[in-house]
């Protein structure tokens, strides 16, 4: 990759909304020598919000690519596969080649390798000599820009990279920029070289935010009522904080097959969150209330965005309106053949999880004779918007959240990774002990697959199974076309092309 002017032609926008409190209005600043370089990086403030615009840009790559959107149809989420028609066709059958998916490809290669390099930029500030940040915001903004190019490097070595393993580690995968205007082309490093980086970028996060505030106040998810409190240390969950870049170490070394790393890391998360209750499992009455659902269980959440525009994803991806268009499950909530019971099961009617869907039914096409067959098909509720009601206190701020981490992955990671029974059936039945489903006895020989269902159910919509598919090297997994089918996946799915956009360059 050879980024030329990459970063002298995009602006970090400054979020000016709750969540991430304490932005200046909209700084008009001379943008021919860089980001706002000039006058944005003179106090804590504008280094701040230089941070703040590097979380607002996430959402352009994550939103509808790394999240609820593509890579969730490639996870075979959804009934999509044998309707060619489907505007995510191309993405079910992983038809890399089409020029829908390239240009898709492209868009978020050439995105997520500018903001890397804006987020450098930042790194670069931080660290120049007479740097204007304190000693404090220091350790705050490097740590989270240390990890938010760490996690951005991971996500695309497990898009483009090969199936993790000692005999691939040394297969060519992706660049590691770590520069903010660099105009050579960027070596293509292997996933091996890669891993490392990402994990020296996460040791170090790790080590500046050791003194988070989330460690001793929680995520603070709301104003300060302190007027001369700042609120430049609360919002924690929608930061990289340092829970977040413990879960992403165990992430990584899972990745890498490191289990017995992976687990002491997420055992430390789990006891300390535990002991702290710093991400409390979401209550009955937010999960199932029929006016203002939290069906994200943001509670739970370590680290998600926040996108006011999270309404529109939901209409342009799962509305009812759309019907054939929309991503939805086979068949109805209810009954024999629906793929709603079959994939959470048996006896799941009252899991909370469950009530992210509805039954829509629509006529489909007339036979010869006239007759209009009704299609059933389960719509996805999760990120539908609600209404706020003005006449409590409770905090709205979820109606825009998408979470990309949560304390129930760090759970599976662990059962995953123990080497105890009892225990790893403890983590697992401590997640259905708080979604209102009984208790399972899974044994060594079907573990694995009680993991992998819990992991899909709770990470529906958030972008994480295609990866678990491809960790696993998984050949055969549950279909989206039925109510209880699987389908084939090619190993070599697993591994998406360079864009032409990238290896165009390189010719």
């Amino acid at each position: 990759m050879r980024l030329k002017n990459l970063v002298t032609n995009i602006a970090l926008s400054a979020l000016c909304v709750a969540p991430m409190s304490s932005c200046a209005d909209w700084l008009e600043v001379d943008m021919e020598d860089g980001i706002m370089e000039n006058s944005l990086f003179e106090d804590n403030e504008g280094f701040l919000v230089a941070l703040n615009g590097i979380y607002t840009n996430l959402n352009n790559v994550y939103s509808s690519f790394l999240s609820m959107g593509a890579i969730d149809v490639m996870a075979q989420y959804y009934n999509v596969q044998q309707n060619s028609q489907h505007p995510y066709y191309v993405y079910a059958n992983y038809n890399y080649t089409d020029d829908t998916f390239d240009q898709a490809s492209g868009s978020l290669w050439t995105n997520m390798y500018t903001l890397i390099a804006n987020t450098n930029l930042l790194l670069d500030h931080c660290d120049e000599e007479g740097s204007a940040i304190s000693p404090r915001y220091y350790d705050m903004v490097k740590g989270e820009a240390l990890a938010l190019r760490a996690m951005m490097h991971f996500d695309m070595l497990r898009l483009y990279g090969p199936i993790y393993s000692e005999a691939t580690a040394s297969q060519s995968a992706i660049p590691y920029l770590e520069a903010a205007n660099n105009r050579d082309m960027l070596p293509i490093l292997s996933a091996g070289e890669v891993a490392q980086k990402v994990m020296r970028d996460l040791n170090e996060a790790s080590s500046l935010l050791q003194n988070d505030s989330i460690r001793t106040a929680g995520v603070n998810s709301s104003e300060s009522e302190d007027i001369n409190e700042n609120n430049d240390f609360r919002y924690r969950q929608y930061r990289l904080n340092y829970f977040a870049v413990q879960t992403l170490l165990a992430r990584l070394h899972l990745w890498m097959g490191n289990k017995s790393d992976a687990y002491k890391v997420a055992k430390a998360v789990i006891d300390e969150v535990e002991e702290k209750e710093t991400f409390p499992w979401v209550t009955s009455d937010m999960a199932t209330n029929a006016s203002y659902p939290d069906r994200v269980f943001s509670t739970e959440v370590i680290f998600g965005l926040y996108n006011t525009s999270r309404p529109n994803l939901y209409d342009n991806l799962f509305n009812s309106d759309l019907e054939g268009d929309a991503l939805t499950f086979y068949g109805n909530i209810s009954g024999t053949d629906s793929k709603v019971v079959n994939f959470y099961g048996e006896g799941s009617d009252m899991d909370y999880r469950r009530r992210m869907w509805e039954s829509v039914v629509s006529e489909g096409s007339s036979d010869e004779g006239g007759t209009v067959t009704s299609v059933a098909s389960s719509y996805f509720l999760k990120y539908d918007d609600i209404t706020p009601s003005s006449s409590n206190s409770i905090d709205y701020s979820y109606r825009y959240l998408i979470p990309l981490m949560r304390m129930s992955e760090v759970y599976l990671i662990a059962a995953e990774c123990t080497d105890d029974l009892t225990e790893a059936t403890e983590y697992i039945n401590g997640i259905r002990l708080h979604r209102n489903v009984a208790n399972v006895t899974p044994t060594e020989t079907d573990l694995q697959d009680y993991i992998t269902r819990e992991f899909a159910r709770e990470v529906i919509g958030e972008g994480q199974l295609f990866f678990y598919y491809k960790r696993h090297a998984m050949e055969v997994v549950q279909s989206g076309t039925a109510a209880n089918t699987t389908v084939n996946i090619a190993l070599d799915n697993y591994v998406v092309p360079l864009p032409t956009t990238e290896t165009d360059n390189r010719q």
